[in-house]
């Protein structure tokens, strides 16, 4: 969410405190480092390997998984070596082995003095064992999401209750140890692993979550911290959910006027309005008779939602609703939803297993439906979907715990960015997390819709991150509760033109980390 020797390393780590039975004594053995699987990997010469800690850390000499983790080593002169930099992609569920490529997207020279590290937490992707409940659980043919018709709210009822039986079934052990805090404790894991004093983290979504936690527990291990898409620690999770449904209605508004603005290229609608009576009308048509037989209103709606994380990708959405709508062609949006939905349930089930678990939901449906109506009728894109995708946490078989207290006080700096409209990770979340961590700066993205979009070739941004890798620099803190430096986003897509501007060019050379890091923000959702 996601070290240096000498005069860089750290005093003496207070115990960690917000989870039972952490053992600290735990010592790792070193990872054996080969060859990476992965031919990205390889080709920029990262190296992989598998790091052995224990399921429960109540038990440390008890049952080991392990994790799969890849290091890309810094070319820099040793002189100008910082230390292990960790990267977590979010979700949570996704996968964040391929990000040790990050640091070849950072401008200048300051990813080399490095060394970034990837891993796939615990229960994810390639470390093993890795969850997994009903493969085939977003396959096509799903019950529609709004509970207005008859039988819906039962289908969807059991649906949830389902999966969380699946999965209790599937892994009973490994669903009991999937928190954010034992995630935390793998983190602290490595670190001893690699042999360092501290840590360099950069989180993306989720990932900032984590080192938020990571920073609460062990904040003598933290040198710098950057957090993209900054979670509002107070609402874990039932609370953000709500949150992020006002925030995804907002984006889908923005997203359908933009597709307004290009009525010549797309002929649906020349307002935004007009646009979205457009959309909610095919939905009801595709409750009625999925389009191919396949796309119905729910795999409809997980089409559009992808539209809500930013503007990449903004053109091919638009283009699969005007061939459903004026040429009653299903295949470009059966593309989209297979694309999405080709990687089984993995990165679902652990979102499941960690936000199921971080903190206690509410157990009776009337508080569920209760809430999830009155946000419905302010914000009716995304409500109901979001409330069946967390659904299993209502009857999940794992216990809860406490939500842990939030603290920045003892980290000496952080960098944290934040566009304004992102839905997933609401801006009142990066300016809780900066009044919280007092020696921090934000970097706001007006009017910005994009999740977690650093990295991607705006100079604004990305100047301010590799200034503050290279020698720690923080953008000079200001009064009050905003932002210390605003920035412009990029602009949107123009589907009449080609994409020639500056800052598509300079984004051109450092092509790794969009692509990697998409695909790992994409899976943890529908």
């Amino acid at each position: 969410m996601t070290l240096i020797v000498g005069v860089l390393a750290g005093g003496p780590v207070p115990p960690a405190t917000g989870a039972t039975g952490v053992a600290p004594e735990f010592e790792p053995a070193p990872i054996r480092w080969g060859q990476c699987g992965d031919g990205k990997l390889r080709r920029a010469g990262a190296e992989c390997g598998f790091l052995r800690v224990p399921l429960d850390y109540a038990r440390p000499n008890g049952r080991k998984i392990s994790l799969a983790v890849s290091r890309i080593e810094h070319t820099s002169p040793e002189a100008e070596y910082q230390g292990l930099m960790l990267v977590n992609p979010g979700g949570p569920g996704g996968s964040g082995r391929k990000l040790s490529l990050l640091g070849g997207a950072v401008p200048g020279a300051a990813g080399s003095t490095y060394d970034w590290i990837g891993f796939d937490p615990r229960g994810v992707g390639a470390s093993r064992p890795a969850l997994s409940c009903e493969p085939d659980h977003f396959s096509t043919d799903r019950p529609a999401y709004v509970p207005d018709g008859e039988g819906v709210e039962r289908k969807r009822l059991r649906r949830g209750a389902d999966y969380a039986t699946a999965c209790a079934r599937a892994a009973p052990e490994l669903l009991e140890h999937l928190s954010t805090t034992e995630t935390v404790e793998d983190m602290e894991s490595l670190r001893k692993a690699l042999g360092r004093e501290r840590i360099n983290y950069y989180g993306f979504s989720y990932g900032t979550y984590l080192g938020q936690v990571y920073a609460t527990r062990y904040p003598r291990r933290v040198r710098r911290l950057v957090l993209d898409g900054v979670v509002d620690p107070r609402k874990v999770w039932y609370r953000s959910n709500l949150e992020q449904d006002l925030a995804f209605d907002r984006v889908f508004a923005r997203y359908t006027d933009w597709i307004a603005e290009h009525h010549s290229a797309y002929h649906l609608g020349r307002t935004g309005e007009e646009v979205r009576r457009r959309y909610y009308q095919r939905l009801t048509e595709l409750d009625r008779a999925p389009a191919g037989g396949v796309i119905g209103s729910a795999e409809w709606t997980d089409i559009f939602l992808r539209a809500g994380y930013g503007t990449r990708g903004w053109e091919r959405i638009a283009e699969a609703f005007a061939a459903l709508v004026h040429e009653h062609d299903p295949e470009p949006a059966k593309r989209l939803y297979e694309a999405a939905h080709s990687q089984g349930d993995n990165s679902y089930a652990v979102y499941l297993a960690i936000e199921c678990t971080d903190a206690e939901w509410p157990k009776r449906w009337s508080t569920w439906r209760t809430d999830h109506w009155r946000v419905y009728a302010r914000a009716p894109f995304e409500t109901w979907g979001n409330a069946w995708y967390n659904a299993p946490c209502r009857t999940w078989s794992a216990p809860a715990g406490d939500r842990l207290r939030v603290s920045g006080d003892d980290v000496s700096g952080a960098l944290l960015i934040n566009q304004e409209f992102d839905a997933a990770t609401p801006y009142s979340g990066a300016l809780e997390v900066r009044r919280r961590f007092p020696e921090s700066a934000l970097i706001g993205v007006r009017s910005g819709v994009t999740h977690s979009g650093s990295l991607s070739g705006n100079a604004c941004v990305d100047d301010r991150i590799a200034a503050y890798l290279a020698d720690g620099e923080l953008p000079e803190r200001k009064r009050g509760d905003r932002a210390d430096v605003v920035c412009a986003p990029l602009p949107a897509p123009d589907p009449g033109s080609e994409p020639n501007s500056g800052a598509k060019r300079r984004s051109e050379p450092r092509t790794t980390q969009p692509t990697v890091l998409r695909t790992a923000l994409r899976s943890a959702r529908r």
